[in-house]
């Protein structure tokens, strides 16, 4: 069999951490599998889907390295449902139901006034005939409705082990509005079907669902594919993340500077048994995927950790890799300089700063009591710099001066940079040079 998943964002909003990352879950495991991974754009909601959604989309999964082996966009297949609609209304699987909402709200309060579960009672299938053109002659029009059989279903979950569903206890699910739109489930189930989808991989809040999922693809036909329901993420207090997801798409994270693959690496070890720490590459990452390792309890979302990971991907970054990006910036003075900053870098935008404390103008920072140790140390300056000069140079000031530790060190980085941190000063020295460490040591601008 091969393995065969589908990724189904709406696009009436961006991409965020949480559907992202549902969509690259069924990504590693498609290609942990050797398997195909389709993108299917859920786009039946006329109204709101917007080319603009759309397009970024596709351009939030291709930044991240999720390529997609087959596209499809279900405004394209109304035909595919229309025939399944019809398909299960003659099977007597889909009846019209006219309760107005108010009305169906109503049932629901008196229901729970009394201490029952708030289901559906099925009164549209006592309807007549001749009601159902009398409530049409006013104006009513039906929404439709899958009759399920009321059943235990059961399903072997990937993710959750043995799982079961008693449809007896839920509402016959509405598959058609009024206004004949369909919703979500029955586009979804029928181009799984046609799709030839070997597994369905979500998040933990469809298992309920799925019950109702698997009695129409039976009604269809069909034999449902396997199950995965993942974890949900939260937010580092624990809280869900519902509420904060507007701040937290894709297309922030990548305008913000966050590097994909400090993204990818974040998300694919959340809530596992993985260390949180940078993979090698997306492929590394599939190549290591089970779902044995992911956790039953939800996955925490820090920021933080996603921080430190993009760190970690900066500090490991060859010259080679850097070279293109450094030169859009205008900021590349070559390997050296590179691998003289890269260590203190959080986000790759942060290179400018120490291209302007290398080649630029400076402030220098000179305490009052700090003037003795700097004026000797301009002093002492080498005539020649190189990557040795600063361990040589540090020990004579020392000798002179009797500073030591911080109180030598820390004089000597704010007058040549204006900054009280950065990257070490060894590799830093040679590249801001003797003729700007002469005037910084001195007081000046340079």
């Amino acid at each position: 069999m091969t393995v065969r998943v589908r990724f189904a964002p709406s696009p009436t909003g961006r991409l965020h951490v949480g559907n992202i990352r549902t969509g690259l879950i069924n990504w590693l495991f498609a290609r942990s599998q050797g398997g195909q991974f389709v993108l299917r754009i859920d786009d039946t909601d006329v109204e709101r889907s917007t080319k603009e959604y759309e397009d970024g989309i596709e351009t939030d999964l291709t930044w991240l390295g999720i390529v997609w082996d087959e596209k499809y966009s279900q405004s394209a297949r109304f035909p595919l449902y229309r025939e399944a609609m019809e398909r299960l209304k003659a099977a007597g699987r889909l009846y019209p139901a006219y309760e107005t909402g108010e009305e169906l709200d109503r049932r629901r309060k008196v229901q729970l006034s009394r201490g029952q579960p708030p289901v559906y009672d099925r009164a549209a299938l006592k309807l007549t005939p001749d009601e159902c053109a009398a409530l049409e002659a006013e104006g009513r029009r039906p929404h439709w409705r899958f009759r399920l059989e009321g059943k235990r279903v059961k399903w072997r979950d990937l993710a959750r082990g043995d799982c079961e569903v008693d449809t007896a206890s839920m509402s016959d699910p509405v598959l058609i509005r009024e206004d004949g739109a369909f919703l979500y489930t029955l586009p979804s189930v029928v181009d799984d079907i046609d799709m030839a989808i070997s597994h369905i991989i979500r998040g933990e809040d469809h298992v309920t669902n799925t019950g109702a999922q698997i009695e129409i693809f039976e009604a269809l036909g069909a034999k449902a594919p396997q199950f995965a329901h993942t974890t949900l993420l939260v937010g580092a207090d624990g809280e869900g993340l519902s509420k904060r997801l507007g701040s937290m798409s894709i297309m922030d994270l990548r305008e913000s500077g966050y590097e994909p693959l400090a993204v990818i690496s974040h998300l694919a070890r959340i809530g596992t048994s993985d260390p949180l720490e940078v993979g090698e590459s997306l492929e590394a990452l599939a190549a290591a995927f089970t779902f044995g390792k992911m956790a039953r309890h939800p996955g925490r979302y820090d920021p933080a950790d996603l921080s430190r990971l993009n760190a970690a991907v900066l500090h490991a970054m060859s010259y080679a890799e850097a070279q293109p990006r450094l030169a859009d910036l205008g900021a590349d003075l070559g390997e050296a300089f590179w691998l003289a900053i890269r260590s203190n870098l959080g986000l790759f935008s942060g290179v400018s700063n120490w291209v302007r404390v290398v080649g630029g103008a400076v402030d220098p920072l000179i305490a009052p009591e700090d003037a003795a140790v700097v004026e000797a140390a301009r002093e002492l300056l080498p005539a020649m710099i190189d990557g040795d000069s600063w361990s040589a140079w540090t020990a004579a000031v020392k000798d002179r001066t009797g500073a030591k530790g911080r109180g030598l060190f820390m004089p000597l980085r704010r007058a040549l940079t204006g900054l009280d941190h950065g990257p070490e000063m060894g590799p830093l020295l040679p590249l801001i040079g003797r003729d700007k460490a002469v005037r910084r040591l001195a007081g000046e601008t340079a």
